[in-house]
């Protein structure tokens, strides 16, 4: 070999076309997904799963993600010990291996009894981080929700979806005065770009005011869907929507349709009720209830984005899943709430 050959520059790698440049979704986005934490877990009883609405939760993922026409097979994407370990796959080959093609989704869950104690017996969301009470339950309230986190990804990659969780402290997100300012989003971009979905959650996050908070879920959808603009957003919860009173109590009524204004100000167009609104905010949850949800909803409403909050795991959340609610097909069987914004009714 000559050494003027020797000394030449090697070609530059191939480039990945699935990566676009940060900042920019290059993928269409459907929809994003809030799964409640009350939902999801047994609000009630400390860490503790709620395995039969996560399992039909994940089913009926994959089901409204699925592209028509694509296979109902698919690779179960858990390898670790109870799920099967690499036994698992030891005979599978990238030819035989079945594709499940998916429409771009992103995922966030709350924490239910994952978290909510933690933040709660230490005035997390209060801040004060110097305190050792403080830091201790900071420490304390991101192991529970992360193991939270993780406990969902499973599920979801257990029924082919190839979901990577993803942490808001962990992505450098923090708050000033307990409100978000902005948040660095271009590696959720890049993971939705390459196909992936990402599943994040509430997180204790830093604050650089009072030290730290918590970071409810809703925050984080409406901060996505005012940067990622999807079709719709979904919040799946434990009830089959929102209602003009706690929904023990007999006498509430489902609000089936909710119109927000451009100054912010809603009214419910379906059913005719007083507007008087009476949302019950549990003592132990940190992140504000329904009283956060219905603010954030209407905030991406006002964005031109349908929001639909509908029991997880029936016949009519997936139904809203799959984007069936439009505004000229609201099947009077359907039940949820629909919060719209004024100009798309």
């Amino acid at each position: 070999m000559r050494g003027d050959e020797s000394e030449k520059e090697p070609p530059p790698p191939p480039q990945n076309p699935s990566f676009g440049c940060r900042g920019i979704l290059n993928r269409h986005l459907r929809c994003i997904v809030k799964l409640g934490g009350a939902a999801i877990t047994c609000k009630n009883e400390i860490e503790t799963i709620n395995e039969e609405n996560l399992k039909m939760v994940s089913l009926q993922l994959r089901r409204a993600m699925a592209i028509p026409g694509s296979s109902d097979e698919f690779l179960g994407m858990n390898w670790s010990k109870p799920d099967g370990g690499l036994d698992y796959v030891s005979e599978v080959e990238n030819d035989g291996c079945p594709k499940l093609d998916l429409d771009s989704f992103v995922i966030v869950h709350g924490a239910g009894s994952f978290g909510h104690f933690q933040a709660s017996k230490s005035g997390v969301h209060k801040g004060g981080l110097p305190l050792p009470l403080v830091k201790a339950g900071f420490v304390a309230t991101r192991i529970s929700v992360t193991s939270l986190n993780l406990e969902v990804v499973k599920a979801l990659a257990r029924d082919g979806i190839p979901s990577l969780g993803m942490s808001p402290l962990a992505c450098g997100w923090s708050t000033v005065g307990r409100n978000m300012t902005s948040a660095d989003i271009s590696h959720v971009i890049e993971v939705i770009d390459n196909g992936f979905v990402p599943v994040l959650h509430g997180d204790a996050v830093l604050d650089d005011l009072q030290g730290c908070t918590i970071l409810s879920g809703d925050v984080i959808i409406r901060y996505l869907a005012q940067k990622l603009r999807p079709d719709y957003v979904v919040f799946l919860t434990d009830v089959f929507g929102v209602y003009d009173r706690p929904p023990t109590d007999p006498s509430a009524i489902l609000l089936r349709e909710i119109v927000v204004n451009e100054d912010g100000s809603w009214h419910i167009l379906n059913p005719t009720v007083g507007e008087q609104v009476d949302f019950t905010v549990a003592a132990h949850d940190t992140t504000g209830g329904m009283v956060t949800k219905i603010s954030e909803a209407a905030m991406i409403a006002k964005l031109g984005i349908d929001v639909y909050i509908v029991k997880a795991g029936t016949s009519h959340s997936l139904r809203a899943l799959k984007g069936e609610m439009t505004m000229d097909s609201i099947a009077d069987d359907w039940l949820g709430t629909i919060i719209r914004g004024s100009k798309t009714v």
